[in-house]
């Protein structure tokens, strides 16, 4: 027990650093749970797309958008929503959305935005459009 306290006393800011990443970590997971908005693999949203007419919305910029799209996406810049302009997507709000962004990081912010303008069904692609491309599923350039 005391070689541990030696080390605590010795190493104050590496123990700190430590603690401070092991409670982000245990938060980050409580909020993941709790949260309405679920992430979902590629092949869960493409079952989702086919299935249950789900919706697809594009939070990138219109340049990356028309770099490559997931078919029939929806093209809804992250700011607009972040500005609450929900206009192009309302008439979505009792459908399946999955929110697409680059790499899956942008998307839960805007999730918790519709959600709490009562958006019912509201999804996440984990790892976004660079894992939908890894995973060599169609992308349109239109």
């Amino acid at each position: 027990m005391q070689e541990y306290l030696d080390f605590f006393a010795n190493n104050t800011l590496l123990v700190v650093a430590w603690f401070g990443l092991v409670a982000a970590i245990v938060v980050m997971t409580v909020m993941a749970k709790l949260s309405k908005v679920q992430i979902i693999p590629a092949q869960q949203a493409v079952l989702l797309i086919n299935k249950q007419d789900a919706v697809v919305v594009d939070v990138r910029a219109a340049e990356e958008f028309r770099k490559g799209h997931i078919t029939g996406a929806i093209n809804v810049p992250a700011s607009q929503l972040k500005a609450n302009d929900l206009s192009l997507i309302q008439k979505y709000q009792q459908k399946p959305l999955i929110l697409v962004c680059e790499t899956g990081m942008t998307t839960s912010s805007i999730g918790r935005i519709l959600t709490k303008a009562e958006f019912t069904q509201v999804h996440t692609l984990r790892g976004g459009m660079a894992d939908w491309r890894t995973q060599n599923l169609p992308v349109a350039k239109r």
